[in-house]
């Protein structure tokens, strides 16, 4: 029988530093030649990301010591950062975006010479960025999506498909470089050429629709000297959202498309238009927050492999004359958008419950799968790890809410009898964003001590189609408050999780949800605000970046009909309503939520004597990448929770909270 212990008290093995050092996951998985390449996270080091390349005879090493960085910011949460070809002679050729100068670089790793620099560097504004790369070495170029500020403020940008030599002649020559597009659209994600080679297909999209409202596919000839004739829209549309497109092996154009109300697969036929592949209420895409991800890719022999599901994901094998689709084996949950085929074998990024993200391949000639890169590794008992329940409650008007509960679990403890533990309600960014079904050390680092976390897919969220990812249109800061209060109250009414000891937490979108439920409820009783959006008036004017600068259209309505929204809604703006303890956390280099936010909504607090901590990190952006960072944030939202709920912790830091 294990010893009783009080909820929140429990011992783990599971510190904030193992957390951190199994933060993030592999990336932008591609095949050159035999061989598979992807990029990985390295927290250790100053939060790079580094190029990993798995050779044919299964050999694995980091092609680029530190500091180089394989990280794209064209949109600030950038795309495809590499792409690569396998030549006859000599090796692959490899080219790939550098994080710190954002210049393309070509890089042959058999051979003697270190990368060498395609693309300048600019002066103006964010300068020259490149993204979704696609390797052409017939014509001796690489095509992708050049955005480029124009001027010094965050909207100052345009953005086309442009093709850069790989003679390194554009090095130190802007003019070298050759603009496939004009820049009537405002966001274009990289070409995708035809098998035969003279038709080239691309998304675009424009203000102030995002790519999950509506985007449109652009089809254009290719002339024999490699610019584009004729570009014309064949698909999509203002209420549609394509976020992928392909070409079959046969020279068919294949895409995703929610015009059903869910993201299904579809064929361009020309007689017949778009002929759906498998409808089914579930969703084979996803949001298109980079540019460049990729759900599913046509194999050599007709089908296609494709990631599907709703709420949780698998890979599936589609045969696109009969719609039957055959899933893999296997215990992954959570496949990442980022596919990959070479001959018969796709290549994808999956985790479970009980494993972290790692790269799995498929032989589809045997339908075997076996994991070939980042394998997941126990680092303390799996009886540490949580065992997550898929939950569906009921909010108000009996609305849906979907969500993950993450019970408190621990080899070594059991709560008492007449006590029930403390939970946190964790709000994904987004929000157009997705909490999945996966192991998450940072959940672990709780569950294990005995405090309750609950993740919450709030209307808005994707996975449960186009109507449940509606429901924020115009509402956000009160459907995806009220659904994660929903949560909460509903696990303190069934006895699962103790009333006066919840919390809220989320960053980014998350953040705002966070801030606006402790200035809106009075359902929690602390809260941890990272990297959050306080004040929608500023942020839907000229502090954030291009991307989203006009998303709050759709999520709150037009600041120009109804500014008073913008301010009932604004914690900032209703400061006066939070009595409960909060820790906000924030990266001082965030050009997404930018640090302004955090210190005008403080300036708002302040005299109010509310118990708070806030904390800065100096070389974070919007996203925390770094260890060192990552275990002070999460060792200061531990000693939030043992303060508030009144819980003895000697294990990490105690949390200065201010008045």
């Amino acid at each position: 029988m294990l010893p009783t212990g009080a909820y929140g008290t429990w011992p783990s093995p599971i510190d904030a530093a193992l957390a951190a050092s199994r933060d993030g996951r592999p990336e932008y998985a591609g095949a050159v030649g035999d061989e598979v390449w992807w990029t990985e996270p390295r927290p250790a080091e100053a939060g790079r990301r580094a190029l990993i390349r798995r050779r044919a005879d299964g050999s694995t090493d980091c092609v680029l010591p530190a500091p180089w960085n394989v990280r794209s910011r064209v949109i600030e949460y950038g795309g495809v950062p590499w792409a690569g070809t396998g030549r006859a002679e000599g090796g692959p050729l490899i080219v790939f975006v550098h994080f710190a100068d954002q210049r393309l670089y070509a890089y042959a790793p058999d051979g003697p010479d270190g990368p060498r620099p395609l693309t300048p560097v600019s002066a103006v504004g964010g300068g020259l960025r490149w993204a979704d790369p696609q390797l052409h070495p017939d014509r001796g170029e690489v095509w992708c999506v050049l955005e480029e500020f124009t001027g010094e403020g965050p909207t100052e940008l345009r953005r086309v498909i442009a093709a850069v030599p790989l003679d390194g002649s554009a090095a130190d020559d802007r003019s070298a470089v050759r603009e496939l597009t004009d820049d009537s659209h405002r966001f274009v994600t990289g070409p995708k050429l035809s098998p035969d080679g003279r038709q080239a297909a691309w998304i675009a999209w424009d203000h102030p629709r995002m790519p999950w409202d509506g985007t449109e596919v652009m089809l254009a000839d290719v002339t024999g000297d490699g610019t584009f004739d004729r570009p014309r829209s064949v698909g999509g549309g203002p209420e549609e959202s394509v976020p992928q497109i392909e070409w079959g092996t046969d020279g068919q154009l294949l895409f995703a498309s929610d015009r059903s109300g869910w993201w299904n697969l579809y064929r361009a036929d020309p007689h017949r238009g778009a002929v759906a592949l498998c409808p089914r209420e579930q969703e084979f895409a996803g949001p298109l927050w980079k540019i460049g991800l990729s759900w599913f890719r046509p194999l050599d022999n007709g089908l296609i492999a494709t990631i599907h599901g709703k709420g949780t994901t698998t890979l599936g094998i589609l045969d696109p004359q009969t719609g039957e689709l055959v899933d893999v084996a296997g215990d992954w949950t959570e496949w990442a958008e980022t596919l990959a085929v070479h001959g018969s074998r796709v290549v994808g990024v999956a985790a479970s419950p009980h494993s972290a993200f790692e790269v799995v391949e498929l032989d589809t000639a045997t339908g075997r799968t076996r994991v070939i890169g980042a394998p997941h590794q126990d680092a303390v008992d799996p009886a540490y790890y949580p065992r997550p329940e898929n939950r569906t409650f009921t909010g108000p008007d009996g609305r849906e809410i979907h969500a993950h509960v993450y019970p408190p679990r621990s080899p070594d403890r059991s709560g008492p009898e007449d006590e029930r533990p403390p939970y946190v309600v964790w709000a994904h960014g987004g929000p157009t964003g997705h909490a999945a079904l996966v192991l998450d050390l940072e959940i672990a680092y709780f569950t294990s001590r005995g405090i309750g976390v609950a993740e919450v897919n709030y209307g808005g969220s994707t996975g449960y189609g186009r109507a449940y990812r509606n429901r924020l249109r115009e509402q956000w800061g009160v459907v995806d408050v009220e659904d994660c209060a929903a949560v909460a109250a509903a696990l303190a009414d069934e006895g699962t999780a103790d009333r006066r000891r919840l919390a809220v937490r989320g960053g980014s979108a998350g953040g705002w949800t966070t801030a606006a439920s402790l200035t809106g409820t009075d359902v929690y009783a602390c809260g941890t605000i990272i990297y959050p959006i306080l004040d929608l008036t500023g942020w839907g004017t000229d502090e954030t970046h291009d991307f989203e600068s006009q998303y709050l259209e759709s999520l709150v309505g037009s600041l120009a009909e109804v500014p008073e929204r913008y301010r009932e809604r604004s914690p900032a703006g209703r400061t006066e309503r939070l009595t409960t303890p909060f820790l906000l956390l924030q990266g001082l280099d965030d050009p997404i939520c930018p640090p302004v936010q955090c210190e005008r909504f403080l300036a708002a607090l302040d005299g109010r004597g509310v118990p708070h901590a806030y904390l800065t990190f100096e070389g974070e952006g919007h996203g925390f990448r770094r260890a060192d960072t990552m275990i002070r944030a999460l060792e200061a939202e531990l000693s939030l929770y043992a303060q508030t709920f009144g819980i003895e912790r000697t294990d990490v830091p105690r949390l200065e909270l201010k008045k």
